[in-house]
């Protein structure tokens, strides 16, 4: 089995310093006193989605602009929209209010032309969200696109924690993700769950990762576990107890809870 570490890949001169440019003044925005997170949110998607728009609210407002235009338009700013979230009945609402511009900032993004695939733009650009929409979020996050959340902000992420593509977080009943923690593609987490017999009866234990997790791909935890440090998670395998192995995966369940 060979060593391959990642490589360093670098950008032109110019598009380093134009997208350096273009980060500090969302980090500005996000940050400043009494930030309008609604107003940024519109802005920056418009920007992205609709380059050189200048005239928003006039074009919105036009009748003689196609309704589907007026439609998208509206859409980029998010007072005008509802996430799936808001219609849990568990919801904080004020906290939820809150992150919701940046959340849909976020997925936004990861739609437009320069988010999608583009790694190095992406990953900083989400690191620069995170802390602002979770709990808690430690050094050197790094995500990867077309990742989604719950609430967002009953998240817990520690040091160096890696997420890959198409990857659901459930943070309604509480996520924490310890250092190091690497996940890969399309897994999903859960920290809630359905009575089998009452889907209104919603159950919302606390999920949590240790130190050095491995999710692989297509992995799934559900509500509840505790992924033990350095642990791995095999992909189809979905855990209902307590993982107390190192390894744990498809042909190897020994030790991964009662039941398993």
């Amino acid at each position: 089995m060979a060593s391959l570490p990642l490589k360093a890949v670098e950008l032109p001169e110019a598009s380093r310093t134009l997208y350096q440019q273009w980060l500090e003044e969302v980090e500005a925005r996000l940050t400043e006193t009494a930030a309008d997170w609604n107003r940024l949110c519109r802005d920056v998607l418009a920007g992205l989605h609709c380059p050189g728009l200048t005239d928003y609210e006039e074009r919105v407002a036009d009748p003689a602009v196609p309704l589907a235009s007026r439609a998208v338009l509206l859409s980029l700013d998010p007072r005008n929209i509802t996430l799936e979230p808001e219609y849990y009945a568990d919801v904080d609402a004020a906290r939820f209010a809150r992150v919701k511009p940046l959340l849909w900032l976020w997925y936004g993004f990861d739609r437009s032309p320069l988010g999608g695939q583009h790694v190095d733009v992406g990953v900083r650009f989400r690191r620069l969200l995170a802390p602002h929409i979770f709990a808690r979020c430690g050094r050197n996050f790094k995500c990867f696109q077309f990742v989604e959340f719950s609430y967002g902000y009953n998240m817990d992420v520690g040091d160096d924690v890696v997420v890959h593509r198409h990857v659901l977080l459930d943070d309604r009943g509480g996520l924490r993700l310890g250092n190091r923690v690497s996940i890969s593609d399309y897994a999903n987490i859960y920290s809630h769950s359905h009575d089998i017999h009452d889907i209104h009866q919603v159950f919302t234990p606390a999920t949590r990762l240790g130190n050095g997790v491995r999710l692989t791909y297509h992995a799934t935890v559900l509500a509840g576990t505790q992924v033990e440090d350095h642990a791995m998670v095999g992909h189809a395998l979905k855990i209902t107890h307590p993982i107390r192995s190192r390894f744990c995966a498809i042909g190897f369940r020994e030790g991964c809870g009662p039941g398993m």
